[in-house]
């Protein structure tokens, strides 16, 4: 437990309620576990998600009806939170657009730049502010509600709308005063309080270091057969610990994996079009192109679908991609990505995939090759992947809170 970051547990009893609590969605309609929910392994189980305006969980989730129904899916698909709280984490997001960093006084290079405010005690604090500033994710569209109309003009002046709603909420002002030394009174709360208690509750909840393969590593506990040859493979000739590698399986770096393109993409105000060129996205260097964040391997077996975008419903499907991706773009349908039927959305869903120019260039950054695996050893990887899961997955610290103190609905 020394490698991951040290929490306090009414900070973290405090970000649990806020996790799950809705008061912090422009609309007070969708809440930060609606898309990582404990029944769903800390993801929404969806290739592209349906923010606010949807109803339900999973695949489940419906797109809303009337004014409130969604405009956009969610561009990339939800990423899991297993041992983010790692100490070893430098770098969050598909594209790494937050980073640690001295480079403007706050301690990251974030989409706030010098807007980001001092006082966030780790990435994974910092992270849980953007997704509340986010459009399609929990803000609302422009002229729905102030605190989206406030993000509109500049990205930082959402949050003390935000914190006000919540610190005036006395069981949340007396939570706040327990939780924090430095808060004597509920009306000194503010985004940043929100954001260490919200980081503190990931940190501590998703920690999952007691997997098979973990009780092989420090005790000799051996593997089923087909996971130690997976391990074997996963290790040797698969070359799969090449970007996967640390005690987190992931380098945190940047690969282009050519995954089948759809979805609204991740545009910019300059670059309209409904793709998602990854890392470049952050670093404008066209090196980067198509290139995304290496994910985290344990409990893999439980984050279906896999890539950015979800493009893979399977953890075969997924491996034999990276196998051969030429191939596996070829073979590929539209039907095999998980996307809850939104009629008025369908005609966009898969439009970029018609323009043959934007296909070419994807086509051309590729970072992964053709490998010769047979069917065998294609089955052990997936059963050495299949041993990163934890025994304890199911039972977390806290998990899903009944009530919240806004009295607004828990998913």
């Amino acid at each position: 437990m020394d490698d991951f970051l040290p929490t306090d547990p009414a900070q973290a009893r405090l970000g649990q309620l806020l996790f799950y609590d809705p008061i912090l969605s422009g609309n007070r309609n969708i809440s930060c576990g609606t898309c990582h929910h404990h029944s769903l392994a800390s993801g929404d189980g969806l290739s592209l998600g349906i923010g606010e305006g949807g109803r339900g969980l999973g695949k489940d989730r419906t797109p809303g009806t009337g004014p409130d129904q969604i405009r956009k899916r969610i561009p990339r698909n939800a990423p899991a939170l297993w041992n983010l709280g790692h100490k070893s984490i430098r770098v969050l997001f598909h594209d790494g657009r937050l980073e640690i960093s001295d480079q403007y006084g706050n301690g990251f290079d974030s989409p706030a730049e010098e807007w980001l405010p001092q006082g966030l005690n780790s990435i994974l604090a910092a992270q849980a502010l953007f997704p509340l500033t986010a459009q399609f994710e929990m803000a609302g569209n422009v002229g729905e509600n102030d605190v989206t109309g406030a993000v509109h003009d500049r990205i930082d002046l959402g949050w003390p709308v935000l914190a006000k709603r919540v610190r005036t909420i006395p069981e949340y002002g007396a939570l706040f005063v327990e939780a924090f030394a430095h808060i004597d009174t509920p009306a000194e709360v503010t985004i940043v309080e929100i954001g260490n208690a919200l980081g503190a509750f990931m940190a501590s909840e998703w920690i999952s270091i007691d997997s098979p393969y973990d009780a092989w590593q420090r005790h000799g506990a051996p593997l089923p057969p087909a996971a130690e040859r997976g391990r074997q493979l996963f290790f040797g000739k698969a070359a799969c610990s090449t970007c996967h590698a640390g005690p987190l399986f992931t380098d945190q770096e940047f690969h282009a994996l050519g995954l089948p393109a759809f979805g609204p993409g991740r545009t910019r105000i300059f670059d309209p079009m409904p793709r998602d060129v990854g890392r470049m996205g952050e670093t404008d260097r066209i090196e980067d192109a198509y290139r995304f964040r290496t994910p985290s391997l344990r409990n893999v077996a439980l984050t279906a679908p896999y890539g950015h975008n979800g493009a893979f419903a399977t953890l075969e499907v997924m491996i034999r991609h990276h196998l051969n991706p030429a191939v596996s773009q070829a073979s590929w349908q539209e039907a095999d990505a998980g996307l809850p039927a939104v009629p008025w959305l369908a005609v966009s869903d898969f439009a970029i995939r018609q323009d043959r120019l934007e296909m070419a260039r994807q086509a051309r950054r590729l970072d992964i090759g053709p490998l010769p695996v047979s069917g065998t050893e294609l089955s052990d990887l997936v059963a050495f992947m299949r041993a990163l899961t934890g025994k304890n997955v199911t039972t977390r610290p806290l998990g899903r809170p009944d009530r919240v103190p806004s009295g607004l609905p828990v998913d």
